[in-house]
């Protein structure tokens, strides 16, 4: 029996890439900062380079502490609450920010989004399609 899937949203991304890269946007009060992500289904939570909760103002060491653990290390994050929005789905998450001003890889995390998201790849193609969780299509 064939499967029928509906998505909102479908984001071609460059196969010439390591990983599926896609465009960020963070919003924290007025200010926002926009920039891409790795999309990381083994990642527990989402992860972004200390400068841009800088860019949004966030005093980055007042949030919440959060060791992450990794196959190769283990790093200090801070968790705060703003809001993401990838493909024009947001809603407002808990993300971590880098403690070390010399992490840069920002990754996109099963906790605070994938949880959120309906999701589909066609990596052959370079297709990943999106909506929100709740979307009724």
């Amino acid at each position: 029996m064939a499967a029928t899937l509906t998505f909102r949203h479908l984001f071609h991304y460059a196969l010439d890439q390591i990983g599926i890269t896609i465009p960020v946007r963070l919003q924290w009060g007025n200010t926002q900062a926009v920039f891409t992500a790795k999309v990381d289904t083994g990642a527990s939570f989402c992860i972004f380079a200390r400068a841009h909760g800088e860019a949004l103002g966030l005093d980055i060491e007042a949030g919440r502490p959060q060791r992450i653990g990794t196959v190769m290390c283990s790093f200090l994050t801070f968790g705060h609450t703003v809001t993401l929005s990838v493909l024009e789905v947001s809603f407002e998450t808990t993300v971590y920010f880098t403690e070390e001003a010399s992490f840069h890889r920002n990754v996109l995390g099963q906790h605070g989004w994938l949880d959120r998201l309906q999701l589909g790849l066609v990596d052959y193609e370079g297709k990943l399609y999106l909506s929100d969780y709740n979307d009724a299509l």
